[in-house]
This record gives C-alpha cells, sequence and structure tokens, in this order.
C-alpha cells in the first residue's frame, strides 16, 4: 500500500520547506485582520513560519507577512508570534529534558 503523502509548506522566513504540522499559521481573514491560527482551519490566506524566532526575524526584516498578505502587519502581531515561538522552544526544551 502506498504511503500517505505529507503536506509540506514553506517559511517564509528562511525559505525551507517541511511538514505543515511542524509550521505555525498566519492567517488574513477575508475582512482584513491578521491573527495566528492554531489549528490551520481558519478561512483566509495563510502563510508559515518555522517555530523559531530567528525565521520570524527574518520574515519581519523582509517583510515577508506584508508581501504575503498584501497589506502592513501590526507589530501586535509580530508581539504575539514572538511570545508563541519563545513558548514553542520552551515546550521542546523541556521535552528534551524528559527524555
Amino acid at each position: 500500500m502506498a504511503q500517505k503523502k505529507i503536506p509540506s509548506r514553506q517559511c517564509i522566513g528562511c525559505m525551507t520547506s517541511r511538514p505543515k504540522k511542524e509550521l505555525v499559521r498566519v492567517v488574513r481573514a477575508p475582512s482584513g485582520e491578521i491573527s495566528i491560527d492554531l489549528v490551520g482551519k481558519k478561512p483566509g490566506r495563510g502563510a508559515y513560519l518555522c517555530p523559531n524566532p530567528d525565521c520570524l526575524t527574518k520574515a519581519k526584516k523582509k517583510k515577508a507577512l506584508e508581501r504575503c498578505f498584501e497589506q502592513p502587519v501590526p507589530a501586535e502581531v509580530y508581539e504575539a508570534l514572538a511570545a508563541q515561538l519563545a513558548e514553542a522552544a520552551k515546550e521542546a526544551a523541556d521535552n528534551g529534558k524528559e527524555e
């Protein structure tokens, strides 16, 4: 039996392709609101970032989110992303210590 294909997406910060589940999705809703999509089901235009603070820094420097969404991205979105990525990194470090 053939293996199931794993969907992959490209990080807009480092431009590497990874499985979709490993990335954080940022979405622009049809109303124009930009938010973080934790489950990957919100309607709208999506962009993906690695759970790495360096990728967020690169994306912000290149204005990659602004280019993807064709509109300015508020500083609050970048702050929320930074907080979420820091929490994900902490959880990964805690999981590594337990093993």
